[in-house]
């Protein structure tokens, strides 16, 4: 067989990659302290499992209409006008998953050449979907300024321009956990309309902060018809496998969007959306209260490890990712200590940003301070 270009234009999953290196170690017996899936080690809140189990039992089984069931998108609007973004239930659309979501929006607005901007250290999935796009990728590193964008905007200046067609701003981070400023927002604001481009904001972790508060891109002045908001509920509600994520864009954009999103998978699962109308109610504010702040636990207790053996992280105001210092040679360090040291983590290469390596944080104290411990042992850090 003769396989289509687009597919050779990209690699699997370092994440997933990293994963399955785990999973097979564990099958032979080892015992291995999986760093490198950001997945909640918390269970889905109950009330969100029963509001599923009472729409099946309802006979929400079938398909729905294309975009999402009217109830799911009248709570996500507003939700969105709380955010400060003017939002209509016609303007978003249902996705399974945030990932369909950001497929949708790229393969809706990239063309073979189109440029498309992003800030490293930057989700793997991003430069996979634009090559699959067929666009071209213009990178600002940001790990010069340990992760922040406010201090990399004019770097950010000299790599966008009038050919520029999009640009992604991840807030709180994947993989760094950075939390962007107001100003660093309005500095991307500010550039998005000098050169007329548009901007997806991935807010997949926006309800995981730690101190701070976070912006979403589209309430701010000048923005609202030139941004994409993406998120989801696999991170906030720890509904990983459910696969449950939205797209809010512009009205002519999500008519647009819409037909890749009926032609390749019809609608987003039925019952699913229904416990998603369940997961925004007040009802479940208090187990997402009590999820972020283990993760801030775990988070400030990393960090102190770390001191104390002289590795110098930075460390983020939200989501659960450290992005540690290690070898130039990353994806070879990553690979001893999973082999030696029985720790999955991420190179981080893979993000953009050799010579670190991912953590998520989203395991127990207990499984972080043996990861720390057996990376010491093994003269890993």
């Amino acid at each position: 067989m003769e396989f289509a270009d687009r597919v050779g234009r990209v690699e699997p999953s370092a994440t997933l990659a990293i994963s399955n290196l785990s999973s097979e170690l564990q099958a032979e017996g080892k015992d291995v302290v999986d760093l490198s899936v950001g997945e909640p080690d918390f269970p889905t809140p109950e009330n969100i499992i029963q509001a599923a189990k009472d729409a099946m039992d309802a006979g929400h089984t079938g398909y729905t209409s294309s975009n999402g069931i009217p109830e799911l998108k009248d709570a996500l609007a507003e939700k969105l006008n709380d955010q400060g973004i003017n939002a209509s239930p016609s303007e978003i659309i249902a996705t399974p998953g945030g990932k369909q979501g950001l497929y949708e929006t790229i393969n809706t607005l990239i063309d073979d050449g189109d440029e498309v901007v992003l800030l490293d250290p930057a989700w793997v999935s991003y430069e996979a979907m634009v090559k699959l796009a067929g666009g071209s990728l213009n990178r600002v590193d940001l790990s010069p300024y340990e992760f922040q964008l406010e201090a990399g905007l004019d770097d950010l200046a000299e790599a966008v321009s009038d050919e520029t067609e999009l640009l992604v701003v991840n807030s709180p981070s994947n993989p760094t956990g950075a939390v962007y400023s107001d100003a660093a927002l309005e500095g991307v604001r500010d550039l998005a309309v000098k050169h007329d481009f548009a901007v997806i904001s991935d807010e997949i972790y926006e309800r995981i902060t730690y101190g701070v508060e976070q912006t979403s891109l589209g309430s701010l002045e000048g923005m609202e018809g030139r941004t994409i908001t993406l998120n989801g509920f696999s991170k906030a509600f720890s509904m990983t496998g459910w696969r449950l994520g939205y797209i809010h864009a512009p009205q002519d954009l999500i008519d647009e969007a819409s037909k890749l999103h009926s032609h390749s998978v019809s609608c987003a699962v039925n019952f699913v959306q229904h416990a998603g109308v369940e997961a925004l109610s007040e009802r479940t504010d208090e187990a997402v209260a009590e999820m972020r702040e283990a993760f801030r636990k775990r988070r400030d207790m990393l960090a102190e490890l770390f001191a104390e053996h002289d590795v110098d992280v930075p460390v983020g105001d939200g989501a659960f990712y450290m992005m540690i210092p290690v070898d130039d040679d990353d994806q070879a360090w990553c690979e001893g200590a999973i082999q030696e040291a029985h720790v999955a983590t991420v190179p981080g290469s893979a993000f953009g940003a050799p010579g670190y390596a991912r953590i998520s944080y989203a395991a127990s104290e207990d499984r972080l301070r043996e990861a720390v411990d057996r990376l010491v042992e093994h003269d890993y850090l």
